[in-house]
């Protein structure tokens, strides 16, 4: 079911939760327990089944790998829920940046055509431009517990201590090549290699085997990483 919104009020929304995002940085800690959920990408069924099984976020704890909207039929649905959510929760529920929390992805891939379709070209625009300036301030990155690091896309060879992450200057409003906030939004695991190489299934950031894996988990004293961003089989 579509939800009927008042632009103005999305406004006011989206301005009360710049508060809370730009107090978190790139890169924030996340206490145990938590559920951690991937890609929602519009499908906001889908959202809503995931808050009956395992609770609400007032009750449980969620770290959301971003990619929020594009793709599915209701992407305004799952971000103003998710937004809403985090500002009566804001240490309840956690929303990291997806490489679809970027205007250059969103124009192109739903988001943008979606709030044309429900509202006029000025208000479209309006919010549009609203939800990538708070997209921009989203962190990049989960540290669970300090041993579990998560993002959505994955590892980059710019990625030597979680400094690194921290030090990110925010707002980002595009990633440019050859950097560790294009990675952390873009790169891929790739089974077949070692180290890095060019991601070609995407033409965007790279791809890293399985050493990478162990080698950041030993150098950054960590248990896991988790990412999002692929469907699993």
């Amino acid at each position: 079911m579509e939800v009927e919104y008042n632009p103005d009020e999305i406004c006011e929304m989206i301005e009360t939760a710049r508060v809370l995002f730009s107090s978190e940085g790139a890169l924030i800690d996340v206490s145990i327990p938590v559920i951690v959920v991937g890609d929602i990408h519009g499908q906001y069924v889908d959202l809503q089944r995931i808050f009956a099984a395992v609770g609400r976020p007032g009750r449980t704890r969620f770290l959301f790998l971003g990619d929020y909207v594009d793709r599915g039929p209701q992407s305004l649905e799952c971000i103003c829920s998710l937004v809403a959510w985090k500002i009566a929760y804001p240490k309840r529920i956690f929303l990291l940046r997806g490489n679809h929390e970027f205007a250059s992805v969103n124009r192109e891939y739903g988001f943008y055509d979606e709030l044309a379709a429900r509202f006029s070209v000025g208000q479209a625009m309006r919010l549009w431009k609203e939800f990538n300036d708070l997209f921009s301030i989203f962190p990049f990155s989960a540290l669970i517990k300090n041993r579990i690091l998560c993002m959505h896309g994955g590892l980059s060879p710019h990625l030597e201590s979680l400094n690194d992450i921290r030090n990110i200057k925010m707002p980002v409003m595009e990633v440019f090549p050859d950097t560790l906030e294009q990675d952390l939004v873009w790169s891929d695991p790739k089974l077949d290699i070692k180290g890095y190489e060019p991601n070609k299934l995407r033409n965007v950031s790279v791809a890293f085997g399985e050493d990478i894996v162990y080698k950041t988990c030993k150098r950054l004293n960590l248990d896991l990483i988790i990412r999002a961003h692929q469907v699993l089989n």
